[in-house]
């Protein structure tokens, strides 16, 4: 046997969706239900584990076997699953994910989903049935009358349900192989597939929670809401001032005007002169509205029994680029920390102590909030070394399109913003220092570096927050202006990348476009077609049903099968613009993977146990130094010569935003 597919279906009291993988495996009461596989692609067979019949031991022994390759959509659930039932699973680079492969390819995550995408036939496809035969064998269940209260329905209850359910089970394993079929043509690289493993080895591992921090933290914020919830109450005479059917007809009372009470109009609304009780509410909706603080709650939720949180990040969850994607707690969205003494607050918090921390503290509600990055925390004996990417994307961007002086100002002083409003504004660098006029121009330098590389104008400059420094719409067409003469090799770049974009959908002929090539990729036999872009590191960007058609401009531009704003799989335009973010994120995740491959080489017993955008967190040993851990960081990568990096960070005995 050289492959074995799989798809397993399990029970656990926990729920997966709120605790995460390695919660509900880990519950006592977890077990495997059905064993469905096919050994080489043949016939699908299925094992009753219900039903005391036993997994062939061919097969046992193939799961462990490193030299059979392991097929499952969602390899890491079938992985981890079957190791917490006491089965030998091999390493994980012997696994092939089905989901991370269609991910890496430009398709949608979900069984269901990829097989729409692919247009499999009728017969292929995933059962529709799925979802409610799950519900009903492998959560627990509300004990009725009817039921006899009973909390768990097993395959007796229902003959006829188990019996889809083992038809279910079968079949999903004939959409995986289907899928496999038609992704095999476009592989994904050896390196892609060995830091999907580390990432599950990273995910398996997590990383500690301060446990009496989140306690304290839930404490506080319980009884903040007992007392906002009361005061808006006695304000506005509201039964329930949480109910917008409730709050909406009292404030038209004082706002004829208002039609929504969202977060965006309150905001709005404490810009205007109000009524001192209008604005007490409004002020105590935000409060009693702010969501940050159900990280803890997730926390709490899915950390194990040992205080670790798992399955923070998921492999190619960002889809296209590559980058991860959080899970669970969501560590790429965390509050930003402001608080100068933080060990102060995070005591007050552990103690409880309400009343002393909004004294020191002010709103307790935003502190135990900027709190939230603190409750993660290393194991007893080791510290956390955080060291991240500086200006990651503006270099990438730099080297990419041949960009000399930028490249130069990373390779010497690095003040990038600085030496942006120089070159745009015609001053002396040295003169862009504090106390000088000249250094309000560092935040024009600032914003426009931060929103114009891909493309963008007025709009993109609003997004940063350049309206709020005063500056209308010609003032900011300037600074676009200004940015795009400064740096005409990216702009040269945006439309060289265009161009050769829709020449290769129209002509099939394949472009270099500096350090990328872009090609038409086919597998006749499926009707599968996809422009690629090759990236330095060896691995490719790839767009699916490629053509060319006019764009909302009335211009001639690529259109593709992409993943819309509501994750429906649905046809959309690209530019050189949105092409170039496209390969400068992937670029700098690329950095990201090579940094985590070295930091797990050469120091396996100091972790990486999350990271966060450009931002790697090790768990390590008291001896380990920053310095160490930049260098890494620091160090040139083989494949992208000339690449300027350079890490920086702290240590800390908690994770915080230094």
């Amino acid at each position: 046997m050289k492959h074995l597919s799989i798809d397993i279906e399990t029970y656990s009291p926990v729920d997966i969706g709120k605790a995460g993988l390695y919660k509900y495996c880990r519950d006592p009461a977890f077990e495997v239900l059905l064993f469905a596989y096919s050994m080489d692609f043949g016939p699908v067979e299925i094992v009753d584990l219900t039903n005391c019949e036993s997994i062939p031991k061919v097969v046992i022994e193939a799961l462990a076997d490193d030299r059979v390759t392991k097929h499952a959509y969602n390899a890491a659930f079938e992985y981890n699953c079957l190791e917490a039932f006491g089965l030998e699973v091999g390493d994980r680079t012997a696994w092939s994910c089905t989901m991370h492969h269609a991910m890496y390819l430009g398709y949608p995550a979900g069984l269901a989903a990829t097989g729409e995408a692919l247009k499999l036939p009728e017969d292929k496809q995933k059962l529709r049935t799925g979802k409610a035969l799950i519900r009903y064998f492998c959560v627990p269940c509300a004990p009725t009358k009817t039921n006899g209260g009973r909390t768990r329905n097993l395959p007796a209850h229902d003959p006829d349900k188990w019996a889809l359910f083992k038809d279910y089970c079968k079949q999903d394993v004939v959409t995986e192989v289907e899928i496999y079929r038609r992704l095999e043509a476009f592989p994904v690289p050896d390196r892609e597939q060995f830091i999907w493993a580390l990432s599950d080895e990273a995910n398996a591992l997590g990383v500690e929670v301060d446990f009496d921090l989140v306690e304290g933290a839930l404490d506080i914020d319980d009884r903040l809401t007992e007392e906002q919830t009361a005061r808006a109450k006695e304000i506005s005479g509201l039964a329930n001032p949480n109910s917008v059917a409730q709050i909406l007809p009292w404030l038209q009372g004082y706002i004829p005007e208002v039609d929504n009470v969202r977060k965006d109009t309150v905001a709005d609304l404490l810009e205007k002169d109000l009524a001192s009780e209008v604005r007490e509410f409004l002020e105590l909706r935000q409060e009693l509205s702010k969501t940050s603080v159900k990280k803890y709650t997730a926390m709490e939720t899915c950390a194990c029994e040992d205080h670790r949180v798992r399955g923070l990040l998921q492999c190619y969850g960002a889809n296209r680029t590559g980058r991860w994607a959080g899970r669970l707690v969501q560590v790429q969205n965390l509050p930003r920390n402001y608080i100068k003494n933080l060990e102060l607050a995070r005591d007050l918090v552990k103690a409880k102590d309400k009343g002393l921390l909004e004294l020191l503290f002010g709103n307790a509600t935003d502190t135990i909030s900027q709190l939230i990055r603190t409750a993660f925390i290393p194991r007893e004996g080791k510290k956390f070394i955080v060291s991240d990417y500086s200006a990651i994307e503006a270099r990438v961007i730099a080297w990419l399109a041949g960009e000399d002086w930028v490249n130069h100002v990373f390779a010497t002083h690095g003040k990038i913003y600085e030496a942006t409003a120089s070159q745009m504004f015609g001053v002396p660098i040295d003169t862009i220092a504090k106390g000088n006029p000249e250094y309000a121009l560092r935040q024009k330098g600032k914003v426009a570096t931060l929103a114009l590389g891909y493309q963008g104008g007025v709009g993109a400059l609003k997004a940063m927050g350049a309206d709020r420094m005063g500056l209308d719409d010609q003032e900011l067409e300037d600074i676009k202006d200004r940015w795009r003469q400064a740096n005409r090799n990216i702009v040269k770049f945006w439309y060289a990348l265009e161009n050769a974009a829709v020449s290769v959908v129209e002509y099939g002929e394949q472009r270099r476009v500096r350090c990328l090539d872009l090609s038409l990729e086919c597998a006749p036999d499926y009707g599968l077609t996809f422009l690629t872009i090759k990236l330095p590191s060896g691995r490719s960007l790839y767009y699916p049903e490629p053509e060319l058609k006019e764009n909302k401009f009335g211009k001639m531009a690529v259109h593709f099968m992409g993943i819309g704003a509501n994750r429906k799989f649905t046809k959309e335009s690209t530019y050189g613009g949105k092409l170039t973010e496209n390969v400068v994120q992937a670029i700098a995740r690329d950095c990201l993977a090579e940094t985590l491959m070295n930091l797990a080489k050469e120091y396996p017993l100091d972790p990486v146990v999350m990271h966060i955008h450009d931002e790697v967190v090790m768990e390590a040993r008291q001896d380990i130094t920053l310095e160490e851990v930049n260098e890494v960081l620091s160090r040139p990568i083989a494949w992208a010569p000339g690449l300027i990096l350079r890490g920086a960070g702290f240590e800390s005995s908690f994770y915080m935003k230094d």
